[in-house]
């Protein structure tokens, strides 16, 4: 849908997508294939080692000055994405939180792997009520990364969020892509599929000895490296990725759906997605729009 809206304008695509930045990741994070990304061109596709860390705060920034470079030749630009965090800090910014120390990382870290999450979420909920009330708490990265700042800041992670963020000098209009859920869910399973017989083992294979990194504790690739350690068969791990997908899918939708000017369409329906550009142009005299 986004190479075809970009087509129609005659303009280029930025990714939001957190796991396509790597160049060496490719079948399972479902990376255009190279006639995608010849029909229109893209950024933030590839351009990084997962070994070079990168952070919403940074995309931010790269993103910001490259749409300064495509607003000087389109009216308009095309994101499309992936991940909403990353959607986030395109659209409204990231705040800049406080770096932990060194040594606090590694005590939470450690913590984790001796004692499990429910110690992490006994004491964000005594920090923070308001926060571990919206976290995913079974996300480990979000808890320990949300009591490395408390800890570090001294007050509420809720707090920091409410932070004033820049505003942008463009016009944003938002449109979320629906289906049916069954016929998601069959597409995410038909998708798993196809990516195992294009070679999404060997691809998980071929980063087995950077599996330390955080980049790789992905849907796709930690479910395939269970299978490497004889921790489940084949089977289990590909049909852990079908539901592990599907889990990640319906986080997707409850994160747009806290967007109030989204605007729905169907997710097979091109010409009903250009009406409502169309009529999102004609409502504004403002030159730069993604």
């Amino acid at each position: 849908m986004a190479i075809e809206v970009a087509r129609r304008l005659g303009t280029e695509i930025v990714s939001c997508d957190s796991r396509q930045f790597y160049h060496e990741l490719d079948i399972g994070v479902a990376r255009p294939s190279a006639e995608e990304l010849a029909s229109v061109p893209h950024h933030f596709i590839a351009h990084r080692s997962v070994t070079n860390p990168y952070n919403a705060y940074m995309f931010e920034q790269e993103a910001l000055a490259r749409l300064e470079v495509l607003f000087a030749e389109h009216e308009e630009v095309v994101a499309v994405g992936g991940s909403g965090l990353y959607v986030d800090a395109l659209c409204q910014g990231i705040v800049r939180l406080p770096d932990p120390s060194p040594e606090l990382r590694q005590r939470l870290a450690r913590q984790i792997r001796e004692e499990g999450l429910e110690p992490l979420r006994e004491q964000l909920r005594a920090l923070d009520p308001v926060y571990y009330e919206a976290v995913d708490r079974q996300n480990p990265m979000r808890l320990q990364r949300a009591l490395e700042t408390i800890l570090t800041a001294g007050c509420p992670y809720s707090e920091l969020l409410k932070q004033e963020r820049t505003p942008r000098p463009f016009r944003i209009m938002k449109i979320g892509l629906q289906t049916e859920r069954e016929i998601l869910r069959n597409r995410i399973a038909l998708r798993t599929d196809r990516m195992m017989r294009d070679g999404l083992l060997e691809e998980v294979m071929s980063v087995l000895h950077l599996r330390q990194l955080n980049t790789l504790n992905t849907v796709g690739y930690k479910e395939l490296f269970a299978y490497m350690d004889n921790r489940c068969s084949l089977d289990d791990a590909v049909n852990n990725i079908k539901l592990d997908t599907w889990h990640y899918a319906k986080k997707q939708i409850t994160w747009l759906k806290r967007y109030p000017e989204i605007i729905w369409t169907d997710n097979h329906d091109v010409r009903q997605a250009m009406q409502h550009v169309e009529r999102g142009l004609e409502q504004t005299n403002a030159p730069r729009r993604p």
